[in-house]
């Protein structure tokens, strides 16, 4: 039976030729349009650089709205990748039904693991909770790299303020394959807060219960008081990122063992 690494791409080497260029790109991209404001940005992004080959990557998590605002802005049907890891919290769910009626949304994504990889990988549904790493890679990051097939670039909404590994996020950069926008990058939690009020947008149901970051129901707590947002991600492992921003994102052992 498959097993999840022999649905990825993600493990194999990177052509250096495609990374040289890609370098060159995303420099050249930073340096012409990575001071200018985010919905320009996501303009000439999303109509102009990559026109028909860029897309959204949206978890529709507690700060999901604003992003997925700007770009329907922009344009309504510009592709939205959900990856429904089949692990979300109802509410996320509903949230993100919600949205994609609120802000005319076109063309969104559902994308969900492959039966036969979570039968062979994962047959309990347990994974989560030994290997989480092994669980976001079965569940989101290959489901994502199929589903970003065909496409030169996508959008994210990871943020400066949200610390750890993002506190240096550049506009735009490269995951080896494509280049990754971080549309919103720069943008602070004052920023964040009057945009939110301006364009009316509604909160994520379990906002009002004390969640500032919300993933999958195994991985999802309330955050740790004087920590950062996503302190209640992963909070029992040493972890921070699911995976889908890492260059390195691979798994290849199908036992499931503890990390």
């Amino acid at each position: 039976m498959p097993q999840a690494m022999d649905l990825a791409p993600t493990g194999a080497p990177a052509d250096p030729q495609r990374v040289k260029e890609l370098d060159d790109l995303t420099t050249a991209l930073n340096a012409q349009h990575g001071e200018k404001k985010s919905l320009e940005l996501l303009d000439i992004m999303i109509n102009d650089v990559f026109k028909d080959k860029i897309a959204l990557v949206s978890s529709f998590g507690t700060e999901a709205a604003l992003l997925l605002s700007l770009v329907s802005k922009v344009k309504k049907s510009t592709p939205v990748i959900f990856l429904d890891t089949l692990k979300h919290f109802p509410e996320t769910l509903e949230y993100r039904d919600d949205l994609i009626k609120t802000l005319g949304l076109t063309d969104v994504r559902i994308i969900k693991p492959e039966p036969s990889a979570l039968k062979a990988t994962d047959p309990d549904g347990d994974l989560a909770l030994r290997n989480p790493d092994a669980c976001c890679y079965l569940r989101k990051v290959v489901p994502l790299e199929e589903a970003l097939h065909g496409f030169d670039a996508w959008i994210n909404g990871r943020k400066r303020i949200h610390g750890g590994s993002r506190a240096a996020l550049p506009r735009m950069e490269h995951d080896d394959r494509r280049v990754k926008v971080n549309a919103i990058a720069t943008w602070t939690q004052e920023m964040i807060d009057e945009e939110w009020e301006k364009q009316g947008l509604p909160e994520h149901p379990m906002v009002q219960w004390g969640y500032t970051s919300v993933g999958c129901m195994p991985c999802t707590s309330l955050p740790k008081p004087g920590e950062g947002k996503r302190s209640g991600r992963w909070a029992q492992f040493d972890k921070q990122e699911c995976g889908i921003h890492s260059l390195d994102s691979k798994w290849d052992d199908t036992s499931g063992g503890g990390i």
